[in-house]
């Protein structure tokens, strides 16, 4: 019994001093801490930096705390931002962090000797020190970098797809920079500068300096919905840089009109309304909805449609309408020409159709009479007058 209490006992004092040290754990990690992962550069003289630095809340309540930059050579810039614009203040929630970005621009007549730069944030009961080391050197190993402005895009297969991306040289020497794009097989890419029509492989960039160029690409007609890579990739010898695109391809109706049987005429009598089937098909990747069905005719026809209005069209079906088309009294025997229209969500779509117009077949039995008539008569007049 006595071993048992003290077993009880031991264990006891093991999760209590367990329990305790959990307590405390979290305690020790408390608070407000300002981070960058590269705490020492290297920049060119004339030239610009960014460093990225982030503001942690653990465990604290939401703390406004003010940042700046002090310490800073005369002549140089130094701006944090937030956000894409200049910021004096951050605040991180609980548990959470605050992206900064530390931009600098060092005067091209700088000295040459290594300076450290402080960035502070107070706030709290807090006060944050973060020293930032700059060195200065005239030649930086070659880089380049790619940025794009709108990496995602989404369209139709007839859309064209534009994309907007900087390259630029971050070495201390000017670069000859030639230009790729891997796509998908029968995608076109085109490239050229962001305002120029002049199709580019490559482009020269000076030290330190930028190019915005644009990416023209053109998928096939026939591509299905869906979502494809491109990848852009800029290289000046053994210096590269490389970014990956998104195209989101979405399905839109397309609509054909044609014949039964691909039979594009008919034939219709003077003043008599005929008959004719009308396929309508849906060879798009996407429904077509609320198809309305008109026609243009000569003068003095009319033409209706049974139905006149088609309420939806699924990919790769079809949908059989009557057309009924009456030409005008005034009308001549011969061959016209009656445009027959679909329309669905902006898209319009045309087919022709040649009618052919005969007089009615009781007028032709009556001028067949009639030519008989006249041929008997003719054979009278010759039997009796011939004989004198």
């Amino acid at each position: 019994m006595r071993k048992t209490l003290s077993l009880l006992l031991s264990l006891s004092c093991v999760l209590f001093a367990a329990g305790a040290w959990a307590a405390d754990a979290p305690a020790q990690v408390r608070g407000i801490y300002l981070t960058t992962d590269y705490p020492s550069v290297t920049i060119r003289p004339g030239g610009s930096s960014t460093i990225s630095l982030s503001l942690t809340n653990h465990h604290v309540a939401p703390t406004r705390m003010t940042v700046r930059v002090t310490n800073v050579p005369a002549g140089w810039k130094a701006t944090i931002l937030g956000g894409g614009q200049p910021v004096g203040a951050a605040m991180p929630g609980t548990d959470g962090s605050v992206g900064l970005t530390l931009r600098l621009k060092v005067p091209a007549n700088a000295p040459r000797q290594p300076h450290t730069l402080t960035v502070d944030a107070d706030g709290g009961g807090q006060r944050l020190s973060l020293p930032i080391d700059v060195a200065l050197a005239d030649q930086l190993p070659s880089k380049l970098t790619l940025e794009s402005k709108l990496p995602e895009l989404k369209g139709s297969a007839q859309s064209s797809f534009n994309y907007d991306f900087t390259v630029k040289n971050e070495s201390g020497k000017a670069m000859l920079v030639s230009l790729a794009a891997r796509a998908p097989q029968y995608f076109q890419t085109t490239f050229t500068e962001e305002y120029g029509s002049q199709e580019l492989s490559s482009v020269p960039i000076k030290a330190g300096e930028s190019k915005d160029i644009k990416l023209q690409v053109r998928p096939p007609n026939t591509v299905a919905p869906g979502v494809y890579p491109i990848a852009v990739n800029v290289a000046a010898g053994d210096t590269k840089a490389d970014t990956l695109l998104k195209m989101q391809i979405v399905g839109e109706p397309q609509l054909t009109l044609s014949g039964r049987n691909g039979l594009m005429s008919t034939h219709a009598e003077i003043d008599k309304a005929t008959s004719m089937p009308v396929i309508v098909s849906n060879t798009g990747g996407a429904d077509a909805g609320n198809i309305k069905l008109s026609g243009t005719t000569p003068s003095g026809w009319t033409i209706k449609f049974s139905p006149a209005t088609i309420d939806e069209l699924a990919p790769g079906k079809t949908k059989e309408v009557e057309a009924t088309i009456k030409p005008s009294s005034e009308s001549l025997a011969g061959d016209y020409m009656v445009d027959l229209q679909a329309t669905s969500q902006g898209q319009s779509v045309t087919g022709k159709f040649r009618v052919s117009v005969v007089t009615s077949s009781l007028w032709g039995i009556v001028g067949a009479i009639i030519l008989a008539i006249a041929i008997l008569i003719l054979v009278g007049a010759v039997a009796r007058y011939g004989r004198r």
